[in-house]
């Protein structure tokens, strides 16, 4: 039997994303919310916010844009992507974001999958941008450059202003109101899965669903609410998480424009540079993921920074493990507290409440209120309280499905609204749930599980690992796991990958030791929400099997 979120139910509005952020946009704030992290002279209020969704809006009506066609952005992080974002989503288009570091392949993939119909391109991708329109047919009259800066014409794309109404008939203009059906149906976004798996899908997610998630966290941030509380510095965050990414749209354009939470949004990420702006403008929050946690723990640089304003950490996107949680606990006198989510259920899905004690032991928090959960073993059936199983979620934010892809579709989300998760979790009597490990990323040793994440986070409990990931490597069919490892750089030449092997093997069962070897690597491979590209790594564990079959070296049978 299916079990129900703990928090109380919500009313969840059923209308169009703009009028639930604005109202009409007749009455709103002129205070500064969206900032440049470098300059914050360079801002904007939630008024003049509105004054450009208006514009771009009507700009992109009078281009002869339809209800329901595709702009895909390709940009770094600045402060009009959350014009972008908001103003084509509200106007009735859908917005499709593209990580600026993508091929020319990976760029036309998007753009042909998606049949974007414009393209809002920055500067510094615009050539690999034009290269990658003109294999899906996009004309040059549909691209512009996309900055925070006005830019002159290049290779014959103007600016992104030169297509925007003016302001006096901007003005005038009203973004479409949705009825409560057209709200649950309207694709607003086609933020696409990391691809992990296979060629990555792109996930419609309605605007229902957009508000119903910053309903449910926005709740979470109250429910617990503290009366000292009043007392303290009033919220500031910083805008590290990029933009093309549901994570980082959540807090940067949405949470932020509906709580009025001042942000300092960086246009990349520089690790010195990120501390020095949680110093400069006292960031009171810090929405990450396990990579920064990593550097925060260990690299050497943090200490030169006064992050004492810092009171509370959400870490999501990938697993954190318990004992690296615990260390900047104690290392910054500050609350540390995962989440769980995905593209599929809009961000968020499982999270700690604000005020509510947190927890160090792996803990992903509880149910988002209006959501429900079942946990199904390899069997199908449902187990209870305790026992591992594959999770699966029901509620308001979770995706339509994936886009012109019914067979993902199909396969992820039945006829009654469950969407599978395809993680491996738990849940406690209490209602709090640890993920064990992504199902299809379990290695079989021996028909025992083993999950790469627990090793990781061993791993990096030696002072002499900077970071780690773990993917199989098989032999004759057997698969046994296999580290690459960053060696912290006081610690070159001082430790091998067998003194990591064998550190590694006193820590953990039998059947989870490193038999397939440790590997030194620069850097392990990660998209910018932080999750390891296994994908990638498995294509290095396949190349290292057959040089290890060559010359001799590849383990033998393990005898449990």
């Amino acid at each position: 039997m299916p079990f129900k979120s703990l928090y109380e139910h919500l009313d969840i509005p059923q209308t169009n994303l703009l009028t639930y952020l604005f109202g009409n946009g007749s009455t709103l704030s002129h205070e500064p919310i969206w900032h440049n992290a470098k300059d914050p002279s360079k801002n904007l209020s939630q008024h003049q916010l509105v004054q450009w969704i208006r514009r771009l809006g009507l700009g992109l009506q009078r281009m002869g844009l339809k209800r329901g066609d595709v702009v895909m952005m390709c940009s770094p992080n600045h402060i009009f992507v959350p014009v972008a974002y908001l103003g084509l989503t509200g106007s009735g288009y859908i917005f499709s974001g593209a990580n600026p570091v993508f091929t020319v392949q990976e760029l036309s993939y998007q753009l042909g999958n998606t049949e974007a119909k414009a393209v809002l391109a920055h500067p510094s991708v615009l050539a690999k941008v034009l290269e990658a329109a003109s294999k899906v047919g996009i004309p040059k009259s549909r691209i512009f450059q996309f900055s925070d800066e006005e830019t002159p014409v290049q290779d014959g794309i103007p600016d992104w202003r030169s297509m925007l109404a003016s302001h006096q008939d901007a003005f005038k203009w009203q973004w479409p109101e949705f009825t409560p059906a057209e709200a649950r149906n309207t694709v607003a976004t086609i933020n696409f899965s990391s691809g992990t798996t296979g060629l990555p899908k792109g996930v419609c997610v309605p605007h229902s669903s957009l508000i119903a998630n910053v309903e449910q966290v926005n709740h979470l941030r109250h429910v617990h609410r503290h009366p000292e509380w009043d007392l303290m510095p009033r919220n500031r965050w910083v805008g590290l998480l990029p933009l093309y990414h549901a994570y980082g749209q959540l807090y940067a354009c949405l949470l932020a424009g509906k709580t009025l939470t001042p942000i300092y949004i960086m246009s990349k990420f520089h690790y010195e540079d990120f501390l020095a702006t949680v110093q400069r403008y006292k960031i009171t929050q810090l929405q990450i993921a396990p990579p920064i946690v990593v550097m925060l723990a260990k690299r050497p640089e943090t200490v030169r920074y006064d992050l004492s304003s810092v009171r509370h950490i959400t870490c999501g996107a990938a697993p954190l493990s318990r004992e690296l949680q615990e260390t900047c606990e104690k290392k910054f006198n500050v609350r540390i507290t995962q989440g769980y989510g995905m593209t599929e259920l809009t961000c968020t899905g499982i999270s700690f409440a604000e005020g509510l004690e947190g927890d160090s032991g792996g803990s992903v928090g509880r149910l988002l209120p209006n959501c429900e959960f079942k946990l199904l073993d390899d069997d199908g059936k449902e187990v209870g309280v305790g026992t591992p199983g594959e999770l699966f979620i029901r509620g308001p934010n979770v995706c339509l499905g994936y886009w012109r892809n019914e067979a993902a579709t199909r396969e992820s989300l039945d006829k009654d609204g469950w969407f599978r998760t395809g993680d491996i979790a738990v849940c406690d009597s209490k209602g709090m749930f640890a993920i064990v490990d992504r199902k299809k990323e379990l290695i079989k040793v021996n028909g025992l599980q083993v999950a790469p994440a627990e090793l990781e986070a061993v791993l990096l409990e030696n002072e002499h690992v900077a970071d780690a990931a773990v993917v199989e490597i098989k032999f004759d069919e057997e698969e046994w796991p296999r580290a690459y490892v960053v060696i912290q750089p006081s610690s070159k030449g001082k430790v091998t990958p067998k003194d990591i092997q064998d550190w590694t093997a006193t820590r953990v069962a039998k059947h989870k030791r490193l038999v397939g070897g440790v590997t030194f690597i620069d850097e392990v491979p990660k998209l910018a929400s932080g999750k390891i590209i296994r994908k990638l790594m498995k294509q290095w564990s396949k190349r290292d099997a057959e040089e290890m079959k060559k010359n001799g070296t590849a383990p033998v049978r393990s005898k449990l």
